[in-house]
């Protein structure tokens, strides 16, 4: 979901991407060669990494051709060029050729900073290819190849993918355009479920909806499978305390709409509406034993236990026990 200046073309003569998504980048360049082959067929693409790139290169790439053709000279991790390199780069930046659009790959940054500052300050088109290190990134993201796409996907859905692929932007796309592919009108969890079982079962999070829904079996067989498949217990026992804050915070919480307690508690409206339905048969007392038990996890994953898996299953059972509370002796 990379980000764009006001100048949009993607032939402007300079084309400046920052930042250290590789599949931003990699889109960024694809956009401008496929402009580029869409005005000319015959377009003449160079790809080059800095040590490609020797004093003198640049100038011999971009220099006039009798046959006037249409190049694209894509410049790799621009934050390495050589200084005699750099020097290129910048008079070309102020001289840029007809008929030639430059690329500039940066990842941003103090290193190598002199090509970023000249080429913004010759008026290159800029797109922001920032990486995408918070699950809420992820998540817009993912909603954004849907929406690109030109198909429907339930806040739910787009969730479950998140939660069931991880932080690979790669995969996420390609797991929404496999979804698109096969699957008509909304995609919904369930889809996402079937497409991706084992994957969505061993994240950390369906380990603590299945806890704080009172299902202590399904519980346990998913965190088997986390833990079999590589999943960080900490992220299982960070998984477990939002889960049972989340019940504790909408069960003190004032009623009304799902969209005013999405204010109120910084929760999506769609999360309040699943919260809500795993709340039941959960009581004040319940949620203070379910957070002592998380705690007590938290420090058996960190080194205060010897067995960091009984530990968490531990939790688990006991967090599935506390979501039952309501209505025992």
């Amino acid at each position: 979901m990379a980000r764009k200046t006001a100048n949009d073309d993607p032939l402007a003569p300079v084309t400046l991407a920052v930042g250290q998504e590789d599949l931003l980048l990699d889109r960024a360049v694809q956009e401008v060669v496929a402009a580029a082959k869409a005005a000319d067929a015959d377009t003449d693409v160079r790809d080059l990494t800095p040590d490609q790139l020797q004093p003198g290169t640049l100038a011999e790439l971009t220099s006039p051709s009798l046959f006037a053709e249409r190049k694209v000279v894509v410049v790799r991790n621009a934050q390495d060029l050589s200084a005699d390199t750099v020097k290129d780069v910048k008079a070309y930046l102020g001289a840029p050729a007809e008929e030639i659009t430059l690329v500039l790959l940066h990842a941003g940054g103090a290193k190598g900073k002199g090509v970023l500052d000249a080429a913004r300050k010759a008026g290159a088109r800029e797109v922001a290819c920032p990486k995408m290190t918070k699950p809420a990134d992820r998540l817009a993201f993912v909603r954004s190849e849907f929406r690109t796409a030109g198909r429907s996907a339930t806040p739910e859905a787009c969730q479950a993918l998140v939660d069931a692929i991880g932080s690979d932007l790669r995969e996420l796309a390609s797991a929404v355009s496999q979804l698109t592919a096969d699957v008509e009108g909304t995609v919904d969890e369930a889809v996402v479920g079937r497409y991706y079982t084992g994957r969505a079962e061993a994240s950390s999070f369906t380990v603590a909806d299945r806890a704080v829904e009172g299902r202590a079996a399904e519980a346990l067989e998913a965190l088997r499978w986390s833990l079999a498949t590589g999943v960080a217990p900490v992220l299982i026992t960070s998984a477990l305390a939002q889960g049972v804050r989340a019940i504790g915070k909408l069960s003190s919480a004032r009623g009304g709409r799902p969209a005013d307690l999405a204010r109120e508690l910084g929760m999506p409206p769609w999360k309040i509406d699943r919260v809500r339905q795993q709340m039941r048969g959960w009581t004040p007392d319940g949620v203070s034993v379910a957070l002592r038990a998380v705690a007590e996890a938290d420090a058996g994953v960190k080194g205060a236990g010897e067995d960091a898996e009984y530990a968490l299953e531990k939790a688990v059972v006991t967090i599935a026990r506390a979501a039952r509370s309501r209505g025992r002796s």
